[in-house]
């Protein structure tokens, strides 16, 4: 599903994983994406996996897969553009960089 979920407030959040698949939100128990290669990301979660990501509320720094110190949480690699990654390219419109 691609879209607003019935019931499920712009901005809502949940406790962990489980509760997101429960609401139809984020079919993935642990990745933070979601989609597929034919019609893109459905769904990402921020969840402090990643010292970069930022939260602002309507906007938001999302790192990607990958590349990442299992220790610190901050990227210490380029991303790559395969799996995730890819599948969020996809979901972005043609026109933006």
């Amino acid at each position: 599903m691609v879209g607003a979920i019935q019931g499920v407030a712009v901005g809502a959040t949940f406790a962990d994983h489980e509760a997101l698949r429960a609401a139809g939100v984020h079919r993935q128990n642990q990745a933070g994406i979601a989609g597929t290669g034919e019609i893109g990301a459905e769904s990402i979660v921020l969840n402090e996996g990643y010292e970069d990501d930022e939260d602002h509320g309507d906007w938001m720094v999302y790192t990607g897969q990958g590349g990442r110190d299992p220790n610190t949480g901050r990227q210490i690699a380029d991303q790559q553009l395969t799996r995730g990654n890819l599948v969020l390219r996809k979901a972005i419109p043609r026109d933006c960089p």
